[in-house]
């Protein structure tokens, strides 16, 4: 950007000093000239070196040419009376000159930026070549095995024999079960809806239990005149039991219910086993379907506390059931986001959602371990660690 005086600029014929703005041909900078006179201050902006536009504050002009060069704004001074001194014009040219630099670079800059990005998610895409949406086969409404324009509850039953090698084919696409608009309503459910719904209820129980243990009366009575008081710091021993004994229950409900196989002969059971999962296996993206609806997650939840009840000592058992239905609540939490985040490279959710992946495409008789892998190695369910 240059800066220089004008005393008899090519093609105008005004007598008043003047702020001329040039496009240079080239590369584009700009060049401003000022001027002295003994009338006024105009100020005149060019498109080119051999037009001359006197603009005494031309809102129109002004404003095609801040859009085309990126100038937010220029402030004209008009004194009719006085005469502006050099020192005053010198600086403010010198700003505006400065102004338009700074713009110039952070658009360079910003481009440059773009470039990067662009080149980073490329190289992450090569380093990520097994995407899930990759895995995923299209759906020929004409030849599949079922008619996608209706309801598949009905449907999948008729499938025999061909139903388990049909329903691990995923497909990239929602599902409707139901023609009903309430029974299809019901089988959808928003992620947040589980942490409204029960994590209330794991706060207010945690409570209950650490406040009455805190009182000093719970004990286990052993016999009639035996009994082993328990302290309330024991609460946290009790919870993270029901945790891991979620763990655990978490793991057979996924293997032995949810990854049963349906006699081919039995309609009502191919059809149980497509509602309970079978339709998160054939459209694994789907995410309407992917946490328990809390009518459905109430059954399992009211069984494990009547267990419990049944089993231990009222406040023990109370312990361990609001830490199971914690390790619930993030179970349900961690399977939307192994299907939906991107956990970073390296680490333990990277590591689950690779697990996860290969579950659902390659692995469909294994790896049955959402939170944890641990119960896949006794039981020997553990998926082969291939590289990802």
């Amino acid at each position: 950007m240059v800066i220089g005086q004008h005393s008899e600029y090519e093609g105008c014929k005004c007598k008043a000093p003047c702020m001329v703005i040039t496009r240079q041909l080239g590369d584009g900078p700009f060049t401003f000239r000022t001027g002295k006179s003994k009338g006024h201050l105009a100020s005149t902006l060019c498109d080119s070196p051999r037009t001359h536009t006197h603009n005494v504050f031309s809102p129109q002009l002004s404003l095609r040419l801040f859009k085309r060069y990126y100038i937010e704004k220029l402030v004209c001074m008009f004194n009719k009376n006085r005469r502006m001194a050099t020192p005053v014009l010198s600086v403010l040219t010198l700003f505006v000159s400065l102004f338009c630099q700074v713009l110039r670079e952070r658009r360079t800059a910003s481009e440059q930026t773009d470039e990067k990005t662009a080149q980073n998610v490329k190289t992450v895409d090569k380093e990520d070549e097994i995407s899930p949406f990759s895995k995923c086969s299209p759906v020929d409404l004409d030849k599949d095995l079922v008619d996608w324009r209706k309801p598949l509850a009905w449907q999948v039953g008729h499938l025999g024999e061909k139903y388990d090698a049909w329903v691990h084919q995923p497909v990239d696409r929602p599902i409707r079960l139901f023609g009903n608009p309430l029974l299809e309503a019901g089988t959808k459910t928003s992620w947040y809806w589980v942490p409204v719904v029960w994590l209330p209820i794991v706060f207010y129980v945690s409570w209950h239990c650490y406040t009455t243990m805190a009182q000093g009366n719970s004990s286990v009575h052993i016999t009639s005149d035996f009994s082993i008081p328990i302290h309330k710091y024991s609460f946290p021993v009790f919870f993270l039991m029901g945790w891991f004994l979620w763990s655990f229950i978490e793991y057979c409900i996924h293997r032995f219910v949810f990854h049963m196989k349906p006699p081919a002969h039995n309609y009502y059971l191919i059809t149980l086993h497509f509602l309970l999962h079978g339709q998160h296996h054939k459209s694994p993206f789907d995410g309407a379907r992917l946490v328990f609806p809390p009518g459905l997650a109430s059954i399992v939840v009211g069984v494990f506390y009547m267990t419990l009840h049944q089993l231990l000592p009222d406040i023990i058992g109370l312990s361990m059931f609001v830490g199971g239905l914690c390790g619930y609540v993030v179970y349900d939490m961690i399977h939307y986001y192994l299907h939906y985040g991107s956990p970073k490279k390296g680490s333990y959710l990277y590591d689950l959602k690779a697990y996860h992946v290969k579950h659902h495409f390659e692995h469909q008789r294994s790896g049955f371990g959402i939170t944890t892998t641990f119960w896949d190695h006794p039981f020997n369910t553990v998926i082969p660690d291939e590289k990802f």
